[in-house]
């Protein structure tokens, strides 16, 4: 498939037998455990060689409890390198109890409070909640941006307050495809990526598109936004399965974005389906 190893930036796992996640009772086709042997055979002979397990939306009670599960898992499947857990940076200085419990896990590379369904736009920006994000780079950890595309312009502003944590833009801010939407998309996307502490994930755009019909060139604008305002050594290979199941077979994810790059350097090729992804998450 390729020529080199993938390193998917952003993959979940999940158990709802021991794990509370609310977010499954409304979506059938997710509920249910996925596990590293699902993985497995979705991602067969597809050359992956590294994998970022990224936190799967939990109870927040049980954020501690599933990034330790994620790292028993690694035991047995080695490609397992990295670990995105939950915190909840609302709290300002006082997560810095959980912060520390999680970078006791030498798996875990990086933070995620999932904003995107948050209603503010700009639920990030009060004191309480820079004060969380600036106490990431203490332990190293990065900030996964996991956002709707109206969230953009205060996920810009968070970044620019924050000079010393590097962001990570999941799933491109989660632009609106199947409306065929692209702007204010693009310009607020253009100014983020200006902003050089901060990389993008590209991932999850066919569940943003028509599930049962996308094609290729629904993404293409789309995917060629985020190369040109990130740069090719700014972005980073995603296949967000099994989330990305509602909408398409990881081979066709891989294989789309594969397509899409082509015509580039071997070595452009490499930054984006790997080593943009060690360099950020130190794997």
């Amino acid at each position: 498939m390729s020529e080199f190893f993938i390193v998917d930036s952003h993959v979940h796992l999940w158990n709802p037998a021991r794990f509370r996640h609310a977010w499954l009772d409304g979506c059938h086709a997710l509920n249910r455990a996925f596990l590293p042997e699902d993985f497995s055979v979705a991602s067969a002979n597809l050359n992956v060689g590294k994998i970022i397990l990224v936190e799967g939306g939990c109870e927040p009670a049980q954020s501690l409890l599933e990034a330790n599960w994620f790292s028993e898992i690694a035991k047995s499947e080695p490609r397992v390198k990295g670990i995105v857990a939950h915190a909840d940076l609302e709290k300002g200085d006082s997560i810095r109890t959980d912060l520390a419990r999680l970078a006791a896990n030498p798996l875990v590379r990086g933070i995620r409070r999932n904003l995107q369904g948050e209603r503010d736009p700009q639920f990030c920006l009060p004191p309480e909640f820079v004060a969380g994000v600036k106490l990431l780079a203490e332990f190293g950890f990065t900030f996964d941006l996991c956002i709707r595309h109206e969230q953009l312009p205060g996920a810009a502003e968070l970044v620019n307050r924050v000079p010393q944590t590097s962001f990570v833009l999941d799933h491109l801010g989660k632009p609106d495809v199947r409306g065929r939407k692209t702007e204010p998309w693009a310009a607020d996307l253009k100014r983020l990526a200006a902003l050089p502490y901060c990389v993008c994930k590209v991932s999850g755009l066919a569940t943003e598109a028509e599930m049962e019909s996308w094609q290729p060139a629904d993404l293409r604008f789309y995917f060629d936004c985020a190369l040109e305002y990130f740069g090719l050594n700014r972005v980073l290979f995603g296949g967000d399965w099994p989330v990305a199941t509602l909408a398409t077979s990881y081979q066709r994810w891989l294989e789309t974005i594969s397509d899409f790059v082509s015509g580039t350097p071997a070595a452009d090729r490499a930054s984006l389906f790997q080593t943009n992804t060690e360099r950020i998450y130190h794997v």
